[in-house]
């Protein structure tokens, strides 16, 4: 088992309280169905900025992420199959999924 990161990217925000509260219901399922394989529920991301090799720094991250989860899978492909029943492809967001590296 490793440790996968998924990040999202875009997705429309919740116009009202009712939407914003369908919106969580849906996350909270979600997680809800994944059990014991969430490792981080995470968090959406706010303001960001980015720094360059040179120092300079620019408003906005590049990457226009949103936001990150961690989970436990198998490998690769069973992490990206938890994706595909991401919350945040309902809004029109994606997700990026990575294994991470355990160093030492």
């Amino acid at each position: 088992m490793a440790n996968y990161v998924l990040l999202y990217r875009g997705g429309a925000t919740p116009a009202d309280d009712g939407a914003m509260a369908a919106a969580m219901a849906r996350w909270e399922a979600w997680f809800a169905s994944l059990g014991e394989a969430v490792v981080d529920w995470g968090t959406p991301f706010g303001p960001s900025a980015t720094v360059s090799a040179d120092g300079a720094v620019a408003d906005r991250g590049t990457s226009a992420l949103t936001g990150y989860s961690i989970i436990t899978a198998e490998n690769l492909a069973a992490a990206t199959a938890v994706a595909r029943a991401c919350p945040v492809l309902v809004v029109g967001g994606t997700v990026e999924v990575y294994e991470t590296a355990p160093i030492g």
